[in-house]
């Protein structure tokens, strides 16, 4: 019997997972794409079943507030969501699942509507996967992933470090910004205004983002990393105790950073300063097709003998062909772990909050649809 998804939201993201769920042939599933516009719905529609030959792709209007006939039937109808929206809208999503006995996942990074889905979801008994994209989402999966095999085969309960980072970048940028959009513009701003949540002496602290930007070089190429909002999902309580220091860090062009912390101190006394950021990215940054994700993440500690040893992981992903399909890179790094995501809900026997920590690194990495794309 083929499972019947709710994809809510039809942007580059809804569109890349509905098109990766329809173009695994042995994946057998419905698929059903809203919005709150009925033009990005159809949009989607088309590129997906461009993309993956299959016959039919189901749209419907999501509201921006309340219910309509058509909306409850293809809740009542569905088996899970899977939520591509804005993270404002994350609770709304989270309890329509639970009020219609559905599965959900989403990819947010917001803190505050994570803790609000978190308490939607423990009564449940379907299971709601918190923060599984890219960075919140494989980024944490990984660090477990060096967490476990490092304390295994060195026979130690702690560890010094654990460092996450992730940059979805242009291979061009221009003066001033040294920017180019890849993502969700609001995503960038909020990430950027909000604290980011990190460890510091086994203890959890939040710290100002874009807080203390430092150089760094991969493959010969310098970047700049400092903290931003969300990344570190729920890694520093999961992990407590057991890592003296723990942070997440964005990637990105050298320069950026300076002018977008340059932005953020002239907001006007009047205007919120996440909307007066995206206001100004957006008149300012173009987006672009083209791209690229380097993901890294490192555990560093003592083995049992005292000695300091280091385990990393890293990927360089560039766009890639999904179907008859070119997606873009951040595109195919956050749906195939939303899509891994639903693979693990309607399979397995799960329940309740899911948060990146309790995942299986191993079967998670090794899934269909992550390692599809993961290579």
């Amino acid at each position: 019997m083929a499972h019947k998804i709710l994809i809510a939201g039809a942007g580059g993201i809804g569109q890349a997972t509905g098109l990766i769920l329809a173009e695994k042939s042995d994946f057998d599933c419905e698929l059903y794409i809203g919005d709150r516009f009925e033009s990005a719905g159809q949009a989607a529609k088309k590129f997906v079943e461009e993309g993956a030959g299959v016959a039919e792709v189901n749209t419907f209007v999501i509201p921006e507030s309340g219910m309509n006939e058509e909306f409850e039937s293809i809740l009542n109808k569905c088996d899970i969501i899977l939520d591509c929206l804005p993270g404002s809208q994350a609770p709304r999503l989270a309890q329509l699942a639970h009020d219609h006995d559905l599965h959900y996942a989403n990819l947010t990074e917001y803190v505050n509507e994570t803790n609000q889905v978190t308490e939607i979801a423990k009564n449940s008994n379907k299971g709601f996967i918190l923060q599984t994209g890219l960075a919140p989402g494989f980024i944490n999966v990984l660090a477990m992933k060096l967490f476990n095999e490092f304390t295994s085969k060195y026979h130690v309960e702690k560890v010094d470090k654990i460092k996450m980072k992730v940059g979805a970048l242009s291979d061009h940028v221009l003066s001033p910004y040294f920017y180019a959009f890849t993502w969700s513009p609001i995503g960038v701003a909020t990430e950027y205004v909000k604290d980011a949540i990190a460890v510091r002496d086994y203890k959890t602290v939040s710290i100002k983002s874009l807080d203390d930007v430092q150089p760094l070089v991969i493959d010969g190429q310098t970047y700049e990393e400092t903290f931003t909002s969300g990344g570190a999902a729920d890694l520093p309580e999961a992990l407590a105790g057991r890592v003296r220091d723990l942070d997440y860090q964005t990637l990105r062009h050298p320069g950026h950073y300076k002018w977008a912390r340059n932005i953020i101190s002239h907001t006007p006394p009047t205007e919120d300063v996440i909307n007066h950021l995206e206001k100004t990215m957006l008149s300012e940054i173009p987006s672009v097709e083209d791209d690229r994700v380097i993901i890294y993440a490192s555990v560093i500690g003592k083995d049992s003998m005292g000695t300091l040893r280091a385990l990393e992981g890293s990927y360089n992903i560039s766009p890639s062909m999904v179907g008859t399909k070119k997606l873009r890179a951040i595109q195919t790094t956050t749906a195939a772990p939303l899509c891994e995501a639903a693979n693990m809900l309607l399979t397995q026997n799960l329940q309740g909050p899911i948060f990146q920590s309790m995942i299986d690194p191993i079967k998670f990495m090794n899934g269909p649809f992550v390692k599809s794309i993961y290579h």
